[in-house]
């Protein structure tokens, strides 16, 4: 079932006005960089123009690119065909070594930068716009160097090959998830797009069987308007979004297992829920009046939950106890001793966004020459034990910014209103108090006062400050 969007609530001016300072506050707090070295911007305009081209030539295959309204640094390109024995997914991926030169201040600011960083107000690339919005990126209609992932399935949607290699591409449509949704919907998507869906599908129903999960949470997004005042909603997750994350999925569990088969590589790995983290979060789901049959697996039940029943609510919430401990794992030589990522319930690698973050950039190196019968280029064994620390790095400051963006926010949107009492269903309760969901607007903040997770409750918005990005609550 899909979460309603809510509303978005604009800001008074006053507030909306201090939210661009807040931003600009929050990128200085965490050290974010916001501008590119005049070294680097030079060295990246040149790599623009000299790219390293691959012989291969893929340009007659028809990819479409699929993202959010109004991307420009489009990672991944999907072409899906039926074949004799079930399925043929090419998915293109940017060919960033192409452009970036080992040891070169581009490559040297990546690892400064780790990842790309998403504001309300901007977006802090990972590499000079110059390529990860233009030369690098696989926009409609232009030759672009990538990786393309030649994957087999039967027609259950199991993995029979896999394979990478180097080719020139070119996309025929940049297209979004609601566009993709609304065409294959309504019947005019063609065949590729409908494969898409019909191996999404399978893939999600694969994922199950082999106890992997996916929460169904709905995220807390901030919006801006077309007067770009900024707002909050639950955004509504579409299908289309499902189908195209199970490719992506698909694609880094190949990955995994070839870099596992050739004894080097990267890994994103995750260790498995204890059975005594299962156990009281069954408590929890049964308290909160949830049917869980006993053999009934999380990763089964989870799906079953009901996005706009509170109570579900929390209980979804509470289910990302089960998610924790994620980080990367790299090896050269001896395989890691565990290698799965707990919520897919497979060894799995980050590949498909090399645009935006830098371990994919050395995924995509080692599992190409792996496929080739090549040595793995030296620049990227070389590092590849760098890559766990320097991801760390970048995806704790990452997930900071974002928070504290987001509190801005949430206390500008509130602003106006203090002492105005809300809906709001209970999340969480611990030691230092509540923290619920106001469902309009899509507010999430710790309150004071007594309430179990689940419950619905009234709360009156005491402050909101977004020069210090704080809002209290307090149930009544």
């Amino acid at each position: 079932m899909v979460a309603r969007a809510t509303s978005m609530t604009p800001p008074a001016r006053e507030a909306q006005d201090g939210l661009a300072a807040a931003f600009r506050a929050v990128r200085a707090e965490h050290d974010v960089r916001a501008t590119f070295p005049p070294e680097v911007l030079a060295a990246a305009e040149q790599a623009a123009r000299n790219p390293h081209l691959p012989e291969a030539d893929a340009r007659d295959v028809p990819f479409v690119t699929i993202d959010p309204p109004g991307a420009k640094d489009l990672d991944q390109a999907v072409h899906v065909e039926r074949t004799r024995r079930g399925f043929r997914v090419r998915y293109a991926i940017a060919d960033v070594p192409a452009f970036v030169t080992p040891r070169s201040p581009v490559d040297d600011e990546s690892w400064l930068r780790g990842q790309t960083i998403y504001c309300p107000d901007t977006r802090v690339p990972l590499h000079p716009p110059v390529l990860s919005e233009g030369a690098a990126s696989l926009l409609p209609g232009e030759d672009r160097p990538a990786f393309v992932w030649d994957v087999e399935l039967d027609d259950d949607g199991a993995r029979r090959s896999a394979r990478v290699t180097r080719a020139l591409v070119r996309s025929r449509s940049q297209l979004t998830y609601a566009e993709v949704q609304d065409a294959v919907v309504g019947g005019t998507g063609g065949e590729s797009l409908e494969l898409l869906r019909e191996v999404g599908r399978l893939r999600v129903a694969r994922e199950s069987a082999r106890g992997g999960a996916s929460l169904p949470m709905p995220e807390q997004e901030v919006h801006v308007d077309e007067a770009g005042r900024f707002g909050l909603r639950l955004r509504p997750v579409l299908e289309s979004e499902e189908w195209n994350a199970q490719v992506s999925l698909l694609v880094g569990i190949a990955a995994a297992q070839i870099m596992l088969d050739g004894g080097l590589g990267v890994l994103r790995t995750m260790p498995p829920a204890s059975p005594e983290a299962i156990a009281r979060f069954r408590l929890e789901a049964e308290a909160l009046g949830a049917r869980w049959p006993e053999d009934l697996p999380y990763g089964d039940f989870l799906p079953t939950l009901d996005r706009e029943d509170p109570r579900h609510l929390a209980i979804v919430h509470e289910a990302t106890s089960l998610f924790r401990g994620s980080g990367y794992t790299a090896f050269d030589g001896e395989p890691p001793a565990d290698p799965v990522q707990a919520a897919i319930a497979a060894p799995y690698a980050h590949t498909t966004a090399p645009l935006r973050r830098l371990v994919d950039r050395f995924s995509l190196a080692v599992c190409e020459a792996l496929c080739a019968g090549r040595e793995v280029p030296a620049w990227a064994r070389e590092r590849l034990a760098d890559l766990p620390g320097a991801m760390t790095a970048s995806g704790q400051r990452a997930g900071a910014v974002d928070r504290a963006c987001t509190d801005a926010v949430e206390a500008a949107v509130l602003a106006h209103r203090v002492g105005e009492v809300f809906d709001a269903v209970v999340v969480d309760s611990n030691g230092s108090g509540l923290e619920v969901l106001v469902t309009e607007p899509a507010v999430v903040a710790r309150a004071e006062g007594a309430a179990s997770p689940g419950d619905r409750v009234r709360v009156e918005l005491l402050t909101a400050d977004v020069a210090t990005r704080t809002v209290r609550l307090a149930v009544r």
